[in-house]
């Protein structure tokens, strides 16, 4: 390395051509309280849906990777489920979960709304992050298309007196206001290293898992009380149709499953007559289709696995 620095100098000295600059890779998280707006700045870095967003608390339930492509190096995000006081087993191993990646990731980004006051729910995310020493940190002050200047200046500055952050970054990632600098202030984290995954790949997700987090997500859609945390999705079986014309991709038929804990809340997704499950399914295939780029047929069955949050054969057959 020290040779490498002296030849760059005697180079730059001797006015020859520029030295290119090093790539960077590395590995950043996201972490806030329910609905600051985790997932929908992962979606708009990597410029494509690869993490479900929804008002509900708990939305993300997984470690979903996403890859954002630069001339200069590579961001991977991490999406994690948010770090919260569990009460399930389920909960437990989400926490768990969260801690694993916080441990390894190079940057975490504490995330807080532009248009709400920090709380304590806030300070005790940010107190967490003295568990996690590897990791730089940074502060990004998302929705700030939804606030005024001075309610911006005011967050910036209750933001700067939780700790010494890296960096402070206000952001909007429905607007797309400042998303290039933020990603710029990341790659500058970032160690040296060669790119981690081809330039064609935006996420390591199985398509058969985003099949199924779209699903959930549909699902979660107008959903009340503890539904949300009720409510998981899996892909049972494909089946490939014939196409109709020749060189077009057939039909992909697609069965799946949402199961609830209770047989209350089974009747409360499926509604009167099956109205609320045709609606779900219909978001859900639209999505769907999106994602793969092809016509897709949709059966869903809505399956009850009692108590399956508490479970642990239930949570291992689910994917946890």
């Amino acid at each position: 390395m020290t040779e490498q620095t002296g030849a760059e100098d005697a180079g730059a000295g001797a006015g020859s051509e520029s030295v290119e600059p090093e790539f960077r890779a590395g590995f950043v998280s996201f972490v806030g309280r329910p609905n600051v707006g985790k997932s929908t700045l992962t979606n708009a870095l990597v410029g494509e849906k690869i993490a479900i967003t929804s008002p509900k608390p708990q939305t993300t339930r997984r470690a979903i990777r996403g890859i954002v492509h630069r001339p200069d190096g590579q961001l991977i995000i991490v999406d994690t489920p948010g770090i919260h006081r569990p009460r399930t087993l389920l909960g437990e191993r989400l926490n768990a979960l969260v801690e694993a990646t916080l441990g390894d990731v190079d940057v975490i980004g504490f995330c807080a709304p532009a248009n709400e006051k920090i709380g304590p729910g806030d300070r005790f995310i940010n107190e967490r992050l003295d568990d996690f020493p590897r990791a730089k940190k940074i502060a990004i002050l998302t929705k700030v298309d939804e606030a005024s200047q001075s309610e911006i200046i005011e967050q910036l500055t209750l933001l700067g007196a939780l700790r010494e952050w890296d960096a402070v970054v206000p952001i909007s990632a429905v607007t797309a206001e400042q998303l290039d600098v933020l990603a710029d202030v990341l790659l500058g984290l970032m160690p040296e290293s060669p790119p981690l995954y081809d330039d064609e790949t935006t996420t390591d997700e199985r398509e058969d898992d985003r099949i199924a987090e779209l699903i959930r997500e549909a699902a979660l859609e107008g959903a009340r009380e503890e539904l949300p945390h009720s409510l998981a999705a899996t892909v049972d079986d494909r089946e490939e149709r014939e196409p109709e014309r020749e060189g077009e991709p057939g039909l992909l038929e697609i069965y799946a499953s949402i199961y609830v804990e209770r047989d209350s809340q089974k009747g409360i997704v499926i509604g009167k007559g099956g109205s609320r499950l045709r609606d779900v399914g219909e978001r859900a295939r639209r999505e769907i289709e999106a994602l793969l780029g092809r016509r897709v047929y949709l059966s869903l069955r809505v399956k009850v696995a009692k108590e399956w949050q508490r479970d642990p054969k239930a949570l291992g057959r689910l994917g946890f």
